[in-house]
């Protein structure tokens, strides 16, 4: 019935502006204080839930790495980079304006800028209360509700069966899962970005506003900083949109190649310092240590992906847990020994460990989780 009233009132609103009629609407609060909005500035009517447990959401895993193609092993393929956001406590969580981000440069390794001098053991812009996000940004179009201890799936690019043309990689042709399509963002290059499966629900496709100067999002296939976001008292386009919020890294011309996004700290929800194993000796911090003290590293071309550890404590707390945990865990080196994956499929619920610091919650699993066990 709620919902019908909605819609009688959005349709209501379109009918009046389609007609030109100078009604108002009245807007009654619950302390008896009213609004008077005049339907001719209403373009749209749009209902959203409150915040709730936003801070709990966190990455639970990172796939970028890529996987070696079935007729040459030598050659990697990388277009089907995706993660994972999770629920980390036994209430629903419900968040609005939720983004995801990658920092500048986009490898960890690279020439960074934002470093006055070689001695620095931290970035300019710690002290000023952000962090610069790469080239766009991707948002969900609607809010994002999540039950306790639940998770969901998105797709960074190849949001299809990738196994059918490589068998390693992963299947995302899934009703549930959600995708990072947009190709009026300008993201539309094909070859990253194929149409999705048609399982995947249009309404499950993340927008995108694009800053940079590129044709498809550069998420890093070696060491990315990754970070989920959600921006305070203004919509992840409008804030994206508005130039008073680009930066340029220091000592770079200021062109969209090199223009980034001011993200306070203060909205980061979770972030993640990847390394590449092989250049950990030239790689310099990009989050804050609020964000992530630490860092994890990761291995290329090889199936791999960045997932989280069992907080065995607090998930053997949970009542009735116990029982359904599963150890002898082979994927990968987490200390607390538990399969998360398998315990989860025995009907167990997983709290991860979250201390802002990927070194001590994360390990690199030998395959991304959604392929199974």
């Amino acid at each position: 019935m709620k919902k019908l009233l909605l819609s009688l009132v959005t349709l209501l609103t379109v009918s009046l502006n389609a007609n030109a009629q100078s009604w108002n609407m009245i807007v009654t609060h619950a302390d008896g204080t009213t609004d008077t909005i005049s339907t001719k500035t209403v373009k749209n009517v749009t209902f959203q839930r409150k915040d709730k447990n936003a801070d709990q959401l966190i990455i639970k895993e990172l796939y970028t790495a890529g996987v070696p193609t079935d007729n040459n092993p030598n050659k990697i393929f990388h277009q089907d980079k995706g993660f994972i956001i999770y629920n980390n406590c036994p209430d629903t969580a419900i968040v609005n304006n939720l983004a995801v981000g990658i920092l500048e440069p986009f490898n960890g390794h690279a020439p960074n800028g934002w470093y006055e001098n070689e001695t620095d053991t931290k970035p300019v812009y710690e002290s000023q209360g952000w962090v610069p996000a790469a080239n766009g940004i991707w948002y969900f179009q609607q809010t994002l509700v999540l039950a306790p201890y639940s998770q969901v799936v998105i797709s960074c690019m190849g949001s299809i069966d990738n196994t059918q043309t490589y068998s390693k990689s992963v299947n995302y042709a899934n009703a549930d899962y959600y995708a990072m399509y947009d190709p009026e963002s300008g993201y539309y290059n094909t070859y990253y970005y194929p149409t999705p499966s048609s399982v995947i629900p249009t309404a499950h496709y993340l927008k995108a506003f694009k800053f940079g100067q590129s044709n498809a999002w550069t998420l890093s296939t070696t060491s990315p900083g990754f970070f989920i976001f959600q921006t305070k008292g203004v919509a992840p386009r409008d804030y994206a949109s508005n130039e008073d919020n680009i930066v340029y890294e220091p000592g770079r011309p200021q062109s969209k190649v090199f223009a980034c996004l001011k993200v306070p700290t203060a909205w980061i929800i979770d972030g993640l310092e990847v390394y590449e194993t092989k250049n950990i000796g030239k790689s310099k911090k990009r989050f804050t240590a609020d964000i992530d003290a630490g860092y994890i590293a990761q291995t290329y071309g090889q199936c791999h992906s960045l997932y989280r550890n069992v907080d065995e404590a607090a998930t053997k707390a949970i009542a009735g847990n116990e029982a359904k945990l599963v150890y002898n865990y082979t994927l990968g080196t987490d200390p607390s020994g538990i399969d998360a994956e398998a315990s989860i499929k025995n009907g167990a619920k997983i709290v991860y460990k979250d201390s802002n610091n990927s070194t001590v919650d994360f390990h690199e699993r030998n395959q991304f989780s959604i392929r199974g066990n």
